[in-house]
């Protein structure tokens, strides 16, 4: 067996002499159970409020979008069409169009995106199931879905036939307006639906049909602003978007949903890092017991390492013996703690213990990243720490 691990052991498990001694194993101990298990919780809390916050952009997000890098629009052949209908991994795909337009409804009035879908855009996204009232909007008709913000600002209702909504969208051309009424194409369109998905959302779009977005924005029949995906769970990704980009000439540009909302996961990734950071603080200090237990176990044996020297054991090996004494308990606390913070998030997950509202359960996420990244921040900070107090052997300190 190992000489330095097999005394460093001996010394884990025995009770020291000194009674002082053992309170300070005790609380360094404590220390790191405590730390890794609050790392842990809140790491998953973290993964839980990021699921819960990207769940409502990917209710309506597509797997795959691809727009213009020229402009606005452009046009799409039913060539196109046949061979994206080719591609292996590709479930279903939608034609939209998205443009911000003037809606009005009697004195009231605001810009927002009127987004103009086919009838495949149900199957692409599962919009259905995000309708607050009423139902979804049928093809080649003057029916909209409004979302549940603009209801409310609008203080609209669904199948108001005497007050209609009014869409205003500006008539492409150039030069000066002389006329504000012929600066504008205007249709009245019937609220059918209102969905609800996030506050954000609600008041974002309009859906309509995709030809009666056409005919108000004058775009011909085979114009659109873009093209949404729905891919199989196993798809390669990468390879659709080399096929995608070879049958457009490379005119377009693809994003995938993490693309799509960069700004958010930009924000969430960050908030994480900066709770890792601050919890991976407390953890560095309360590694500063356990450097001092083991300074203080060195002290005690003074004696037993000076008898050690003299029958020739070197100084490395005595200062490994410290330096392993505090990488195990290290990893024997960070694999309590870590047995506890999972043992708490199971219980949330089951039994939803802590409640964000009366209905809501605080969201957790289990997973093996970071129990991975727990572990490995426990163990590299507790050799760190225990490198730092093994150095303390010395020949001076033996003399």
């Amino acid at each position: 067996m190992n000489f330095p691990l097999y005394i460093a052991k001996r010394y884990i498990f025995s009770r020291s002499k000194n009674n002082a001694i053992n309170i300070i194993n005790r609380i360094a101990s404590m220390g790191i159970i405590v730390g890794t298990m609050a790392l842990f919780v809140v790491l998953s809390v973290f993964s839980g409020l990021k699921v819960f916050s990207l769940s409502f952009t990917n209710e309506i997000d597509p797997d795959l979008k691809i727009t213009s890098t020229l402009g606005k629009s452009f046009l799409i052949t039913p060539d196109q069409e046949s061979q994206i209908k080719k591609i292996d991994g590709i479930i279903s795909y939608t034609k939209i169009i998205e443009e911000r337009v003037l809606f009005l409804f009697k004195d009231k009035q605001k810009v927002t995106y009127l987004k103009g879908v086919d009838r495949n855009y149900p199957v692409v996204n599962d919009i259905r199931k995000k309708l607050f009232n009423g139902q979804w909007l049928k093809p080649d008709t003057y029916q909209v879905v409004i979302g549940y913000g603009i209801s409310r600002d609008f203080s609209l209702g669904i199948l108001d036939f005497e007050n209609p909504l009014q869409i205003f969208a500006p008539k492409p051309g150039k030069g000066t307006i002389e006329n504000p009424e012929e600066a504008f194409n205007k249709t009245d369109v019937l609220p059918v639906g209102v969905y609800s998905i996030s506050e954000d959302l609600d008041s974002k779009y309009v859906f309509a049909d995709l030809g009666l977005a056409q005919e108000l924005l004058m775009y011909k029949p085979n114009q659109i602003s873009g093209v949404e995906f729905n891919l199989k769970d196993n798809a390669d990704e990468n390879a659709i978007d080399a096929k995608l980009k070879a049958i457009f000439q490379n005119k377009i540009t693809i994003k995938n949903r993490a693309q799509l909302n960069e700004s958010l996961y930009k924000m969430l990734n960050t908030e994480n890092i900066a709770v890792y950071l601050i919890f991976t603080l407390v953890i560095i200090v309360a590694l500063f017991n356990l450097i001092g237990a083991l300074i203080m176990m060195i002290l005690e044996k003074k004696g037993n390492l000076k008898t050690l020297f003299n029958l020739g054991t070197e100084i490395n090996h005595l200062r490994k013996i410290f330096l392993l004494q505090g990488t195990l308990l290290s990893v024997f606390g960070g694999l309590i703690g870590l047995l506890l913070g999972i043992i708490l998030v199971v219980l949330q997950q089951k039994f939803e213990m802590i409640m964000l509202t009366p209905t809501l359960a605080y969201p957790v996420v289990f997973t093996v990243e970071n129990v991975l990244i727990v572990m490995g921040t426990i163990v590299s900070l507790g050799f760190v720490a225990s490198l730092i107090a093994s150095s303390r052997v010395s020949k001076k300190l033996l003399d």
